[in-house]
């Protein structure tokens, strides 16, 4: 737009007869800046915009296909609606310009009112474009600020079920947050060093992170008296504490259903239904061994044990971690995954960091 706020129409044309005429039929209602070559249009749009384009084809040195090429390359450009102006007969001409980007074409000789007509249908149309393109962006940044809130109450949700689990059994809430930070060294090696068998996206990744936080969520069934028995357990009373991953197991397997195939919630239920199985298939509840046990699961079972190890419980004071990574690797091929094993070996100042800080 000029200072007069009148639309911008760039006409190109080597004969100044048709300019003239042109500039005639349109100065009433726009501002018309009239070239007799493409170079100088160009060099004239380099440094300033139009509102639309009236395009010659047949000129001397540069046509009207070669400015409506160097049009379409630069993507400010390329916007600026361009009425090509052709005295062909054939259509070839006018076909190629369509394909090319032009929004419409003109028949030689002009007709004033033809042209007054396509110029403010051409214009209406790039203002009615601007305004859906507006409307467009607003409705994406409320759907991205609406998805931002939704993944944002997930997952405080998320983190209060996981407090409320673990509070059941732990005086704080520290518990999670070790065996995540645990988890989150493990799967960053994993990521860091692609293996087969132990292949993981950085989403994936992420969701064993998260999901460890959910691990023990069955315990939330476990009556008082048996998940809060200060002395040693039963056998009955350690049936009863290995029911915890099938409880668990149970109420995500619920929440599947409701939400739909979600990688964090599928994630988070092998998570509570295999950390407490075993490398050699001696675990439960269903005993299954090696690659069987979901790569999620025995990731949360080496972060789980290590920070049963290094905690105070009822029946035991906390192991230092020279102790506790001694645990690890000797129940390496028995209890854990020998790689993922390798990997604490290779992190151990990471897992110390995580006791400090927590």
């Amino acid at each position: 737009m000029t200072d007069n706020s009148k639309p911008l129409i760039l006409t190109v044309d080597d004969d100044p007869i048709i300019l003239n005429s042109i500039m005639m039929t349109l100065s009433q209602d726009y501002t018309v800046r009239p070239f007799t070559a493409g170079e100088t249009a160009l060099k004239f749009l380099a440094k300033n915009n139009a509102d639309l384009i009236l395009l010659d084809y047949y000129m001397p040195n540069m046509t009207g296909f070669d400015v409506l090429r160097r049009l379409q390359a630069d993507p400010r450009l390329r916007e600026i609606p361009v009425i090509f102006l052709t005295g062909s007969v054939d259509g070839d001409d006018e076909v190629e310009a369509l394909a090319m980007g032009a929004m419409d074409y003109l028949l030689k000789p002009i007709k004033p009112k033809s042209l007054l007509t396509r110029v403010r249908l051409q214009l209406e149309l790039q203002r009615h474009r601007h305004h859906l393109e507006a409307l467009v962006d607003e409705k994406t940044q409320q759907l991205q600020q609406s998805n931002r809130k939704l993944a944002q109450r997930d997952k405080i949700t998320l983190n209060l079920l996981a407090r409320a689990s673990d509070m059941r059994d732990h005086d704080t809430g520290t518990h999670i947050a070790r065996t995540t930070g645990f988890a989150r060294i493990l799967v960053e090696d994993l990521l860091a060093r692609p293996r087969e068998g132990y292949l993981l996206t950085v989403t994936e990744g992420e969701d064993i992170v998260e999901a460890t936080k959910l691990h023990d969520l069955g315990k939330i069934a476990i009556p008082d008296a048996v998940l809060l028995k200060p002395g040693k357990l039963t056998p009955d009373e350690f049936e009863i504490i290995k029911m915890h991953p099938v409880y668990g197991e149970d109420m995500l397997h619920d929440a599947v259903k409701e939400m739909g195939e979600d990688s964090l919630l599928l994630t988070a239920r092998d998570i509570a239904y295999g950390h407490h199985e075993k490398w050699n298939g001696s675990g439960y509840p269903r005993g299954i061994s090696g690659g069987e046990i979901p790569l999620s699961a025995r990731i949360a079972a080496i972060a789980d044990v290590f920070d049963a190890l290094t905690s105070l419980r009822p029946y035991k004071n906390p192991f230092p971690a020279e102790k506790a990574f001694s645990i690890i690797y000797t129940d390496s091929g028995t209890h854990f995954d020998p790689y993922l094993v390798e990997i604490v070996s290779r992190h151990e100042a990471d897992f110390e960091a995580v006791l400090r800080v927590q």
